[in-house]
């Protein structure tokens, strides 16, 4: 991979790991450069070219950071950056007028996730000869680190936050990918809301769950994700892909059914959002005392490539719902979707 400095060439080639008993993987340090937040929810991004000629595979992730400075980091997978200056303003509702950074969007083009992490979450590395493919044969040429700070850092200070990758040059068998379930969408005051999304696979391919990770700020309560399959009777089967409190780590864990998930299927989410202790409207936002729902799948091919869908987001409250008529859903799970137990 090609970076913007020396040190993360060099640190490329020279640190080795052994991920598994016969592949070579190298980390690349893929880090914020010393960026000074100087003021409250500020969004900065910073990018890394990815040699042209070369493929490369990432097989894992080692976050640099700790909860106590970063609220959340996003890893994009871009064909082109928001821009190509060193680091830049990439909050959507960037709009302190006094900055004199660029404001771009992580991604100009080709934008997908490929790894988020909040809540001091741990490494993940990914199953045996699954991978991430960047580079020539791909549609990912730059990599956008995009961290969120919440909190304005006092003068002098600076921060490198951000992560290892894990990569090897030896092609894997199974290319990953990462389908975001989101919501848009407002919560009103002293109410439990659900927030949901729905999506179908619209494209002939077969992808295979592998870990989930759920995302909410302090109102969410219980994040829940499903695949859903109808019979020929008409009778819909919602099978489990995970569930958790999302104010725990917010890190990748293992999918509850690896069963595959094929053309025709369809995915749903399920925020359960606790606005009790609020008294006016909580909207979907960035900052942290806005929300949002979101349900992360790591999911592998065995044939092609992974989906051109990256992401399934729906309007949200008021205005979208599982059990709307137009949805055409039956057997919705209620209470399994909106508790632990």
């Amino acid at each position: 991979m090609g970076g913007r400095h020396t040190l993360h060439i060099v640190g490329a080639v020279l640190i080795l790991i052994q991920a598994t008993c016969c592949l070579q993987v190298k980390k690349f340090p893929l880090l914020m450069p010393n960026v000074y937040p100087d003021r409250e929810e500020s969004y900065f991004c910073t990018p890394v070219r990815v040699v042209p000629d070369k493929s490369f595979y990432i097989v894992g992730f080692e976050p640099v950071a700790t909860m106590d400075v970063v609220h959340h980091m996003i890893v994009f997978g871009c064909s082109k950056p928001g821009t190509t200056d060193p680091f830049w303003d990439c909050g959507e509702m960037a709009s302190d007028s006094s900055s004199t950074l660029r404001k771009a969007n992580p991604c100009a083009e080709g934008s997908n996730v490929i790894y988020a992490w909040a809540l001091n979450a741990k490494p993940l590395q990914l199953p045996e000869n699954v991978g991430f493919q960047v580079g020539e044969g791909s549609k990912i040429q730059y990599l956008v680190l995009q961290i969120h700070y919440s909190k304005k850092f006092k003068e002098n200070e600076s921060d490198n936050s951000g992560l290892n990758l894990i990569y090897t040059e030896e092609p894997q068998s199974k290319l990953a990918g990462v389908l975001l379930l989101g919501t848009g969408g407002a919560i009103p005051p002293r109410s439990v809301t659900h927030m949901e999304t729905l999506c179908q696979i619209r494209e002939k391919k077969t992808i295979y769950p592998i870990a989930y990770r759920t995302h909410t700020h302090s109102l969410g309560q219980v994040v829940s994700g499903y695949s859903v399959r109808r019979d020929k009777s008409g009778v819909d089967h919602w099978s489990l892909l995970g569930k958790r409190n999302p104010n725990t780590p917010q890190m990748f864990y293992p999918i509850f059914n690896k069963g595959p998930i094929r053309y025709g299927d369809r995915l749903a989410a399920r925020c359960t959002m606790d606005s009790t202790n609020r008294t006016d409207y909580t909207i979907v936002g960035p900052k942290h005392d806005n929300e949002m729902c979101n349900f992360y799948i790591i999911y592998y091919v065995e044939e092609g490539t992974p989906l051109d869908m990256k992401y399934c987001i729906s309007e949200g409250p008021p205005y979208f719902y599982w059990r709307n008529e137009e949805n055409d859903l039956n057997n919705i799970p209620d209470d399994e979707a909106s508790n632990l137990i």
